[in-house]
């Protein structure tokens, strides 16, 4: 009995000892970082910093940072903490330009987790690093065009030819859909077929295999997703994936499988695998009739992409590019619900676009400029990227400041906060897609509406992506009326943890057809 006691206050007398250790060293060494810096920050707790919200699940990434900047937008830098490590947010439009644009040598990667070797879906575009990031970014930038893009387009009509039927059925039973559900179909089979050349059909079968994994991959990991994004040191510590080993087996043997069928019968299809393909070839792709010098720049890098490089790729549009545009059209279709009055001029131009070019095709598309303003207007209330993460890779003292980052240091920018901001954005909560005319356009700094990031490492796909959400619109709203139902609310809430915004319990509304 004694000696258990005496045990006892030992162990309790040594946790004291280490837990007021560890307070002294946090608030005199570790929390003291901005102070010294300069820069003015919120006040952190012990151990955790400013991150409580995320960490706990409460709140999603995006209105974590968006809730960072409302409390804080008078200042042009603000400092806080993720755990231990110090995060400069950057507020200030003409800090970001340089951040994103004018000194982007010293801010060109995002410091999330990359490491080939022990996870090998994450040697992607999106995270990949330096000198190899341009090296590769160089290469799959003529992958992207707008000619390639309208190469690629057969692929999304003849899904949307799918989606079409299927919510004109759904509108004769007169059942309301889940949104996001259906979309998230769509947008499954579009990327797919597109960089996998497989045809799944999730909006008929959404039992299949594709869908599962769409799942499975984006279901919320508050934890995990906060190791990534704020202490991707601690995978590579323990030579441990962040992404399960089950997805990069069936994505691997996916594409793997692709490319030898592909090749053993001499099949060629213009969509991103055949793209991949010239590039594990040849170095390069194929260029446009109307930029004849891509081959030629291509050979700037002379390393052709490895399978597994190939892999990473396919992986990283599939993933980036069926949520963000799902989330997209759900937020879309969920305003013009509630603003018939849009929702009718959509339709009205959507219409008449269709009418005079004889079909949805890629050049009628471009003849709708207001479904361009209200897809624009859905990505400033509701960003896909709601927040960009960049680390200072060099020491670097900013412009107009007498803050000298040091190299190491991660940088956030609140796309999220900045679409909100009410002296930007006057009554932000408001769908206006006249803030997008051009004359609103040019009155507004070129930084406070970044939706696919800026600068060289802004998103390569975000045509493709416009392309994707516009055509499910189309789809949409062609031959339909979307409507809420009795339960669908006024306002949404968001999932807690999640690094997208992704709306709580779904968005359902109501579908009927109109002549």
């Amino acid at each position: 009995m004694l000696l258990t006691s005496w045990l006892i206050s030992n162990i309790l007398g040594a946790a004291i000892f280490i837990i007021t250790g560890l307070y002294i060293y946090y608030k005199l060494s570790v929390f003291t970082f901005w102070r010294k810096t300069g820069v003015y920050n919120m006040e952190p707790t012990f151990l955790v910093g400013n991150m409580m919200p995320l960490l706990t699940g409460k709140i999603s990434y995006g209105e974590f940072f968006k809730n960072v900047y409302e409390r804080n937008r008078k200042h042009r830098l603000v400092g806080i903490y993720m755990l231990h490590k110090p995060y400069l947010i950057v507020n200030d439009p003409d800090l970001i330009r340089n951040i994103l644009t004018k000194e982007f040598a010293n801010f060109h990667d995002r410091g999330v987790f990359c490491n080939p070797d022990t996870d090998p879906l994450s040697g992607n575009l999106v995270q990949m690093r330096g000198v190899k990031w341009r090296h590769l970014r160089i290469k799959l930038t003529p992958t992207f065009t707008s000619g390639k893009i309208k190469q690629i387009f057969p692929i999304m009509k003849e899904t949307g030819d799918t989606l079409a039927k299927f919510l004109s059925r759904k509108a004769e039973l007169k059942e309301s859909i889940d949104v996001k559900d259906i979309f998230t179909r769509y947008s499954v089979d579009v990327i797919m077929s597109a960089a996998f050349g497989i045809t799944c059909d999730s909006i008929n079968n959404p039992n299949n295999e594709c869908h599962f994994w769409a799942k499975r991959i984006f279901r919320p990991k508050p934890l995990w997703n906060s190791l990534i994004a704020f202490a991707p040191q601690v995978f590579d510590l323990f030579s441990m994936p962040y992404t399960e080993r089950s997805v990069t087996k069936f994505f691997t043997t996916l594409f793997r499988d692709t490319v030898q069928y592909r090749e053993s019968h001499n099949i060629v299809r213009k969509d991103f695998v055949n793209l991949l393909m010239q590039l594990m070839r040849d170095g390069y792709v194929d260029p446009d009739d109307d930029s004849v010098n891509q081959k030629a720049d291509a050979n700037i890098v002379h390393n052709k992409l490895t399978l597994a490089e190939a892999t990473g790729q396919a992986y990283i549009f599939y993933l980036a590019g069926f949520e963000t545009s799902s989330t997209t059209v759900t937020f879309c279709l969920y305003e013009l619900a509630k603003h018939q009055d849009i929702q009718d001029k959509v339709r009205d131009e959507i219409r008449n676009a269709i009418k005079k070019h004889g079909d949805i095709t890629y050049t009628a598309l471009n003849d709708m400029p207001y479904l361009n303003k209200v897809t624009l207007e859905t990505l400033r209330k509701y960003p896909a990227l709601a927040f960009i993460n960049r680390i200072c890779t060099k020491e670097r003292t900013l412009d107009t400041t007498n803050v000298t980052i040091p190299a190491g240091t991660s940088v956030v920018i609140p796309t999220y906060g900045l679409h909100w901001d009410p002296n930007i954005f006057p009554e932000p909560e408001k769908f206006d897609p006249e803030r997008f005319s051009e004359e609103n356009i040019k009155s507004r700094h070129p930084y406070v509406y970044l939706p696919f990031g800026e600068g060289p490492r802004i998103c390569i796909g975000l045509r493709f992506g416009m392309v994707q959400v516009k055509v499910a619109v189309i789809i949409a709203l062609l031959n339909h009326r979307i409507k809420f139902t009795p339960d669908t609310p006024d306002s949404l809430e968001y999932v807690g943890g999640s690094i997208v915004l992704l709306a709580k319990g779904g968005v359902h509304l109501n579908i009927e057809n109109v002549t």
